[in-house]
């Protein structure tokens, strides 16, 4: 059995979202459009925070699931391909976390 990836989750949300959106809840969110659906985002974002500070594993594992999928469907709203987001990681990866952080411009 092979593992279940981001890029799997990534064509579910893409093959979902062709849904009629009172069918699917991912059909649902691009329909409503990206600010609710970024809100959803942070929503989750804050909720897995708060089981990583209570030390909650269980809650920690479900909230981050919630996350990456409302993580990848931004990012199918914004048009922006999993494989993009990879790719920024991997160029990353040549630099210390430290000095990546240095080198960004900021406004």
């Amino acid at each position: 059995m092979r593992e279940f990836t981001l890029a799997d989750l990534e064509a579910i949300v893409s093959e979902r979202a062709k849904a009629p959106a009172d069918q699917s809840w991912t059909a649902k969110l691009v329909s409503a459009g990206q600010a609710k659906a970024a809100k959803k985002l942070g929503e989750e974002a804050i909720e897995t925070v708060i089981a990583a500070i209570e030390g909650d594993r269980s809650a920690l594992v479900s909230e981050s699931a919630d996350l990456l999928y409302h993580l990848m469907v931004v990012l199918k709203i914004g048009g922006v391909p999993l494989q993009d987001v990879l790719a920024e990681l991997e160029r990353r990866t040549g630099q210390s976390g430290l000095t990546e952080k240095a080198n960004r411009q900021h406004p």
